[in-house]
């Protein structure tokens, strides 16, 4: 069981063995309404013309930012064990598919 941060309540999380292996995405298109921000995680292959999205996730501006913080958190925690995360942008030569953003 998973504790909600903040939070006496507990929640029980179940994964099916196919959500549980996951998906592989290295491109996230970003965009948001008044109401809602869209995060498309898609998977650009070299030589491939198009990107499939392989997930769409609808957050409420609210979970968005606590997806944020969460985000935050971990990197600075993995980087704290491992050491600093590079990035494409951080290299030159590096091709970078990483993250877009746009208005709905």
């Amino acid at each position: 069981m998973n504790q909600i941060q903040g939070q006496s309540k507990q929640i029980q999380v179940t994964l099916d063995e196919k959500t549980g292996q996951g998906i592989y995405a290295n491109l996230a298109l970003i965009s948001h309404s008044g109401a809602e921000i869209v995060i498309d995680f898609t998977r650009m292959l070299p030589g491939m013309p198009k990107a499939i999205v392989q997930a769409r996730i609808i957050l409420t501006p609210q979970h968005a930012k606590g997806l944020l913080k969460a985000l935050e958190d971990n990197i600075k925690k993995f980087e704290d064990r491992f050491g600093e995360i590079k990035t494409a942008t951080d290299k030159p030569e590096g091709k970078n598919f990483g993250f877009q953003s746009g208005d709905e």
